[in-house]
């Protein structure tokens, strides 16, 4: 059985040592044996390699040391040091049963088989450089296909050469048009693929290589969409079929319907689903209904869907279209339900965002020594503590009078942006962690941190220090740097 030696700070080390008891007995498949080392430092988050290389003895009789999560250095150098690999576990410790879960059971979300088209809806009205743009902030998100998207009444003169432009620098083009003529102009130019046809203008599919998407005359009518998909099939031509998804609540679910019989129909054929009626035509959160349309989508075995990013609301559409196809293929390829497998999707909440409860908090509380303020959110609110003691509050201004920073103004700008997220978190139930920004899943980019560099010493704390100090959830961390702190490390032996 392996193991662990998990390395920790004094204010985590009772904690650490509550949640590790908790995880499966030896025999289940995350088992392991476990030793907690306290080595000699206040707070878990300000460690670094050189500290550990420098207070952890060899050798380390152990298969795998565990550092917190926001442990900086090279931890490759120190598994070279120590004989072992050494390995950050997660930034919160309550996090760590699940952690052992996802290395028993990893879920690789890089396969797919729904393609993303993506429409640039005002193309007629864009220059061939800002269509390019576009395109490539699409694809960047995750689109496969670019759909050109015409305008009814609105001439497109320039459609072949937005079409040969995009070809050139690589990507896959549809022309999105109820214009024959464009539709034409556009197959002539080298699209890949033309929305939409039906019935009635199959013919255009004769004159072009382009592989059609085909539609209905009109939603209801199925009859005529199955005729299509016949023809075509016939002369074994390539093609999409879309039974068009209707928005709510005007015929969504009839919609549902209609893909359902065409899949029965027509086992094998490829489907399309245009998903952008229901995300651009219904004020929530799109992530959610890309959750949703995406799991439609793999039940469907679909080969491709259509949205948009037009709304305010909708423009992270294809960026959550792109995580939801993936969380839902392997979702269905591993016979899991869409849970755990990664959170990108949970943009507004978290599945677990209060991680610990009140009386957690006063426990550690009661142990800080120094006068650095800590922020910590449960389901009750904010919990801002030094060694002055502990306030409780849910509004930073409800705080603010306690917090004794009149005169500090520096300070007091930190600490006022750290308790504006954490009230963002308690009334949201997002995860809040002090001094990072919060997690909104795949609705905001966020720059990876670099775990190897360290953090120079941030406007608030410039004045108290000139040397750079390891981030750390601690206002005022530099009063905190490595080897303030040399007490003799302690241990704790225990199995999971």
């Amino acid at each position: 059985m392996e193991h662990i030696v998990f390395l920790t700070g004094r204010l985590a080390q009772q904690a650490l040592t509550r949640v590790l008891e908790t995880i499966e007995p030896p025999g289940a498949e995350t088992a392991f044996t476990w030793e907690v080392r306290e080595i000699g430092l206040q707070v878990a988050a300000l460690m670094t390699a050189d500290m550990i290389r420098r207070r952890v003895p060899r050798p380390v009789a152990a298969d795998r040391i565990v550092v917190p999560g926001r442990c900086r250095g090279d931890l490759d150098a120190l598994g070279a040091h120590f004989g072992v690999p050494v390995q950050r576990g997660p930034e919160e410790l309550k996090d760590l049963p699940q952690f052992f879960r996802r290395q028993a059971q990893p879920v690789a979300l890089d396969a797919y088989r729904v393609q993303i088209f993506a429409e640039i809806v005002d193309a007629p009205r864009l220059t061939v450089a800002q269509i390019v743009e576009r395109a490539q902030s699409l694809r960047a998100d995750g689109a496969d296909v670019i759909d050109l998207g015409a305008l009814p009444e609105t001439p497109f003169a320039h459609l072949e050469e937005a079409v040969r432009e995009l070809k050139a620098q690589g990507f896959a083009v549809s022309v999105d048009s109820m214009n024959p003529d464009e539709l034409l102009r556009g197959g002539r130019a080298g699209a890949d693929y033309l929305l939409s046809l039906n019935v009635e203008t199959l013919w255009i599919a004769d004159e072009v290589e382009a592989t059609p998407v085909l539609v209905p005359r009109t939603p209801a009518d199925e009859a005529s969409l199955w005729a299509a998909v016949e023809r075509l099939r016939s002369r074994n031509r390539p093609f999409l079929a879309d039974a068009i998804l209707d928005p709510l609540p005007f015929g969504f679910l009839a919609s549902l319907c209609r893909y359902q019989r065409l899949r029965e129909r027509f086992p094998d054929a490829p489907i399309l689903l245009g998903v952008g009626n229901l995300t651009e035509l219904t004020e929530a959160d799109t992530s959610g209904i890309n959750a949703l349309l995406l799991g439609v989508a793999e039940e469907l075995d679909a080969t491709a869907i259509l949205t948009t990013q037009v709304s305010g609301h909708c423009r992270r559409a294809v960026r959550e279209a792109d995580w939801a196809r993936r969380i839902m293929h392997a979702a269905g390829a591993h016979r899991t339900l869409p849970k755990g497998l990664s959170p990108a999707l949970m943009t507004v909440h978290d599945k677990h965002p209060f991680p610990y409860s009140d009386a957690e908090i006063a426990a550690t509380a009661r142990e800080v020594r120094d006068p650095n303020f800590r922020i910590q959110v449960s389901a009750e609110g904010l919990h801002v503590y030094n060694r002055d003691g502990l306030r409780r509050g849910r509004d930073p201004f409800e705080l603010w009078p306690a917090l004794g920073l009149d005169g500090d103004a520096s300070h007091a700008f930190y600490m006022g942006v750290e308790l504006a997220r954490a009230q963002i978190a308690w009334q949201l139930g997002k995860r809040y962690v002090q001094d990072q920004p919060l997690d909104w899943g795949c609705a905001v980019e966020r720059a990876p941190e670099d775990l190897l560099q360290w953090c120079a010493p941030g406007t608030t704390l410039a004045a108290r220090t000139a040397q750079p100090v390891a981030c750390a959830p601690v206002s005022g961390a530099a009063s905190a740097a490595p080897d303030a702190d040399d007490t003799a490390p302690a241990k704790t032996r225990k199995h999971a």
